[in-house]
């Protein structure tokens, strides 16, 4: 995923804030991909519950970025996912940043809590790490 222009605050870097934004699109593109669904168009819907960013080191525009996901947990109705964030440098890659991103998974009409989507749960599952 490129950094924009955008994302460089005045100190010219990347503001710590949109890190969260790169966390949401990995974990919900990944979503779209290892389902073969438009997540927007379950009865359920994944709600951010809590994350949590570490900095290990900056990324600014025009970077190129990768990011790793695994899920830490999986619950009944929500998904715990652990991220790395990292910056291309040349061929190697350099750690910026880790996180945690939870969804929790409620009734699109009520915003109650339900159980996770099968869909949803069985690409989750293939991705769990102890």
């Amino acid at each position: 995923m490129p950094t924009r222009w955008a994302d460089n605050d005045h100190y010219g870097h990347v503001n710590n804030v949109t890190y969260y934004s790169y966390f949401d699109t990995a974990v919900n593109a990944w979503l779209m991909h290892a389902t073969g669904t438009d997540i927007r168009e379950l009865p359920a819907l994944g709600v951010v519950a809590q994350t949590s960013c570490q900095f290990t080191g900056s990324v600014s525009f025009p970077d190129q970025l990768r990011v790793g996901l695994r899920v830490s947990r999986l619950g009944r109705s929500s998904i715990t996912y652990d991220l790395g964030l990292y910056k291309e440098v040349g061929e190697e890659l350099e750690l910026s940043a880790t996180g945690t991103f939870v969804h929790v998974y409620v009734d699109t009409e009520t915003r109650r809590p339900i159980e996770i989507p099968e869909v949803i749960r069985a690409a989750a599952a293939e991705i769990v790490m102890q």
